[in-house]
């Protein structure tokens, strides 16, 4: 599933599209909750990400807001293999085109007229995300950390990935409750998170596979962020840290990794 990095890294790439005019859109698939009239003569004042949402500024017509979920992309272009899953097309007045493309059929495109005003916790690549903030987020929570910070309700745009990597830089056991980490943890955990996101945008987020389900930032480029996972994946290798073999455990039905030496 898409998270903040190549969320962020696919907002980048659609930055053409700002202040271009949706002169046709073709809804091409019946369950998104838009209607092609209701585009189509509007013209795209801004694209922004807030948390794991991709939010398009429509003037006149409120924000055009897609959530990717397990294998959706928005992008200017699109393989030959990905045309049969396109869900939406947005053609533009450059003659450039928008694509949705999402084999799964999972992901959701809505239009708020009113503006995207869906309650979310902090998006930790904002200055509102400091380490006071991500400390009184742990005090108050019975949760394990790992599962606070999944909860996008808490801190908003962290995914299975890139929670399992930050815990690992940070030393953290994913089990631990969060109550119980120290002020040193809290630190420790809140360079961590900073440290991995920023890592991952810049290597324009993780791919995983090769299948047309598979996160790209182009029709044709993966992210490379993959070949610098410590943990996540990494089931019986040695840790990069202590050598011990990393771990596969089940967290709320989800799988987590970590070192059963050096995250404690």
């Amino acid at each position: 599933m898409p998270e903040l990095p190549e969320v962020e890294t696919l907002v980048r790439s659609l930055q053409p599209a700002v202040g271009r005019t949706i002169f046709a859109a073709e809804v091409l698939d019946r369950r998104l909750g838009v209607l092609p009239e209701s585009l189509a003569g509007r013209t795209v004042q801004r694209i922004a990400r807030r948390a794991k949402y991709i939010v398009i500024e429509l003037d006149g017509r409120g924000d055009l807001v897609v959530h990717l979920r397990m294998s959706g992309r928005l992008r200017l272009d699109r393989s030959e293999r990905e045309a049969k899953y396109t869900r939406m097309i947005l053609h533009l007045d450059s003659g450039d085109a928008v694509y949705f493309v999402d084999p799964r059929r999972l992901g959701t495109v809505d239009l708020h007229p009113c503006g995207f005003e869906k309650p979310l916790g902090i998006d930790p690549t904002t200055p509102q995300f400091t380490t006071g903030a991500l400390a009184t987020l742990a005090a108050a929570s019975r949760s394990p950390i790992k599962q606070l910070l999944l909860d996008q309700r808490k801190i908003a745009g962290i995914g299975n990935i890139y929670a399992a990597e930050t815990l690992w830089w940070a030393g953290i056991d994913p089990r631990r409750p969060a109550r119980t980490l120290t002020t040193d943890e809290i630190a420790a955990l809140y360079q961590a998170i900073g440290a991995v996101l920023a890592d991952a945008i810049r290597q324009l987020g993780t791919t995983l596979g090769g299948s047309v389900s598979d996160y790209r930032t182009s029709a044709t480029k993966d992210g490379s962020f993959q070949n610098a996972l410590c943990v996540y994946g990494q089931k019986g290798l040695a840790c990069r840290r202590c050598g011990a073999q990393i771990e596969r455990v089940i967290q709320a039905g989800r799988s987590t990794y970590c070192c059963p030496s050096c995250q404690t």
